[in-house]
């Protein structure tokens, strides 16, 4: 493991425990009937360990939206063609994409990162780390060298820490590259015992052919590169993407901040199966938004470990699941922030004979 990554992320620290104790004591006393708040109730006790505040509150919150090409798309595994890749960037900073629409409704700041486009972009409101120009083709050999994969995760870690000196609270996770759910599934498979068959899906709509192609693609791509599962930074050069790395970053960068990181879709949750393999203890600080409807996200959310608040039949990317959670987050909140206890509100609460 890069000592450069561990010297960066070595401060996170495991949830406040003395908080989430006193947000359970809270929330029981609540004017509901116990454990009828579901899901609700998890995350707001999830959301005071992160925080250490029994009533936490997220006035500014960014979706980060890293964007990056890769060179797998050689081999046609996408119903797109690469050059979406950078229209879709130009789109997210002129507001016109989905994320956007739904992070306005969410009252979310989206900020667009160019870690490794194969093109030029240039716009006032990008951020431009770019790496290197689009991966190398994975199914010929590493998609990037070792050195790079570690940068790109230092990117995302430090695009977190200058969001953090901004007084943002909160990360979703969010992506754009095309031929990225070949990667993902990729790295899926090298870090999982999840078969490729069940692993790779339709991505961005391929049909039955194209499928079965795609599955001896990232096959392919496994068996030329024999990445290390116990090497995470090894398995995101040899089979991951810029793009993936730089949301790697960002996860492990929110833990370090100790703010809560809302995982989108497909490829933000390989992101955060890396994350967990550098450092287990970030997964205290995600929160999965949904199930989307990429085959093998599923499969990859049970090697997480972790249970998705929303299920809506998505395979958008962009970070859209991630905003969508927000109103979830922010009623979370609101219940042990202004909900009445039985005692303020002059109500009875559970009887002797009930408990």
């Amino acid at each position: 493991m890069s000592q450069v990554i561990m010297q960066q992320i070595g401060e996170i620290r495991g949830l406040d425990q003395e908080a989430i104790q006193r947000a359970k004591l809270h929330i029981s006393n609540l004017t509901v009937p116990p454990g009828s708040l579901g899901k609700l109730e998890t995350m707001a006790i999830q959301l005071a360990g992160i925080t250490g505040k029994v009533k936490p509150f997220f006035d500014r919150r960014e979706v980060i939206i890293m964007a990056g090409d890769h060179g797998v798309c050689e081999e046609g595994v996408s119903a797109f063609p690469q050059e979406v890749t950078p229209q879709m960037v130009h789109n997210f900073l002129a507001g016109g994409a989905a994320v956007n629409v739904l992070a306005r409704g969410a009252g979310a700041e989206v900020v667009c990162v160019d870690i490794g486009v194969n093109s030029e972009i240039s716009h006032p409101d990008l951020l431009s780390r770019k790496i290197r120009y689009g991966t190398a083709n994975m199914a010929q050999g590493p998609a990037m060298t070792y050195e790079e994969a570690i940068q790109s995760i230092l990117i995302g870690v430090k695009v977190v820490e200058d969001a953090v000196k901004r007084d943002v609270q909160l990360f979703i996770t969010g992506e754009m590259g095309i031929g990225n759910t070949t990667a993902s599934s990729a790295v899926s498979c090298a870090l999982t015992n999840i078969s490729v068959k069940d692993a790779v899906g339709r991505g961005t709509g391929i049909d039955d052919a194209r499928l079965l192609h795609k599955i001896s693609v990232v096959e392919q791509a496994l068996k030329v590169n024999a990445p290390n599962p116990l090497d995470p930074i090894d398995v995101l050069a040899k089979v991951g993407g810029l793009e993936i790395g730089g949301l790697v970053g960002v996860i492990l960068g929110s833990a370090v901040h100790g703010c809560p990181v809302i995982i989108d879709g497909f490829i933000s949750s390989a992101a955060a199966l890396l994350a967990k393999a550098i450092h287990p203890t970030s997964a205290d600080y995600m929160i999965v938004s949904h199930a989307s409807h990429e085959q093998g996200h599923r499969l990859l959310l049970q090697e997480l470990g972790l249970r998705p608040v929303l299920e809506l039949d998505l395979r958008v990317g962009e970070g859209t699941g991630g905003v969508l959670c927000l109103h979830l987050v922010d009623a979370a909140c609101r219940i042990i922030n202004e909900m009445a206890t039985f005692e303020s509100a002059g109500i009875s609460g559970e009887s002797e004979d009930q408990k």
